[in-house]
């Protein structure tokens, strides 16, 4: 893995816009200082400048320190920082969404608060998941039990694909080791997922609790995010390292899965779907104003916003 100041220098064409700024820029083993309005990653061979305002989401992964001064130049530009482990698969802490806007959050909570549009969601990932099946008016036992069929089936085709046997999914929650070499793959494979889909879930803004097909749980959208990848992304990793041999499955579904999801770009495709998923365009963000500046509206009656910092005793405003 080449360090960070061998990395290659952004040409001006690279630079991002604004409007270009759900990016993620992962930086591991060095320590994350201030430069003026950049910020700086030192390593063994060197020091490398990224300029601040192009950051939409920092993941810091192993090996990495951060100044007091490197998170308030991030703070003052609008980026986002989590913390994550190699490659994002595992998602331990963040800071404020690289978004200041409260759209997309409020476009997921309308879409779940309302009956028909959370089914019409959840049927939306199933589609996503299952392309060539149409779960158009299914009930919610109707997806679970389609989900359960195309699971026991991805098994089954996986398992014949590598040639490594495979009798039932079996999860221990205190017993890792009990499970078989497959079903170990399976599960570390589901947890990377879960780290990668809450780092983005983090850095959009969303709320992770309000689950379409999940439910009662912190993480439930967390959870229904990085099941649309499952049977795609995870399986198929999970039984190419059982069929490595039986040592240290875990550790090599998590290195299959670090570069599968760094080659395919999986971190903008999750940011892509959730917008489609919530129906979300931008278009709740009514201000002119550019979406890195901070917008704050008063609401009144019929759904109306005005313009925050005014005083609006002796007005009539619906």
């Amino acid at each position: 893995m080449s360090t960070v100041s061998r990395r290659g220098v952004s040409s001006p064409r690279e630079l991002a816009r604004i409007g270009d700024r759900l990016s993620f820029v992962y930086l591991e083993r060095c320590t994350v200082h201030r430069d003026s309005n950049a910020i700086t990653a030192e390593d063994a061979e060197g020091v490398t400048h990224i300029p601040s305002a192009t950051i939409g989401t920092l993941l810091l992964g192993p090996g990495t320190r951060i100044t007091h001064q490197a998170m308030a130049v991030l703070g003052d530009c609008g980026a986002g920082v989590a913390w994550v482990g190699e490659h994002g698969v595992r998602y331990y802490a963040g800071g404020r969404a690289l978004t200041r806007s409260s759209g997309l959050v409020e476009a997921q909570a309308a879409a779940w608060a309302n009956r028909r549009t959370r089914i019409e969601v959840a049927r939306a990932m199933y589609r996503l998941r299952f392309p060539d099946e149409d779960p158009a008016g299914r009930t919610r036992q109707d997806l679970l039990s389609m989900e359960g069929r195309r699971l026991k089936d991805c098994y089954r085709r996986e398992s014949a694909r590598t040639g490594v046997p495979w009798r039932r999914r079996e999860y221990h929650r205190n017993d890792f080791s009990a499970g078989d070499a497959p079903n170990q793959g399976v599960t570390a494979a589901a947890q990377c997922m879960y780290g990668i889909a809450h780092a983005v879930v983090a850095a959009l803004g969303c709320s992770p609790g309000l689950g379409f097909v999940h439910s009662g749980h912190e993480r439930s959208f967390v959870l229904d995010v990085a099941d649309l990848y499952k049977t795609e992304v995870a399986i198929p990793a999970a039984f190419d390292a059982a069929a490595e041999g039986e040592e240290d499955v875990a550790a090599r579904t998590r290195r299959m899965l670090r570069d599968r999801i760094n080659k395919a770009g999986l971190l903008d495709r999750c940011v892509r779907d959730i917008k489609d998923l919530l129906g979300y365009d931008g278009t709740r963000d009514t201000s002119d104003a550019p979406q890195d500046q901070d917008r704050v509206t008063l609401q009144s009656d019929g759904d109306l916003h005005v313009e925050g910092g005014r005083n609006y005793g002796d007005e009539i405003i619906w």
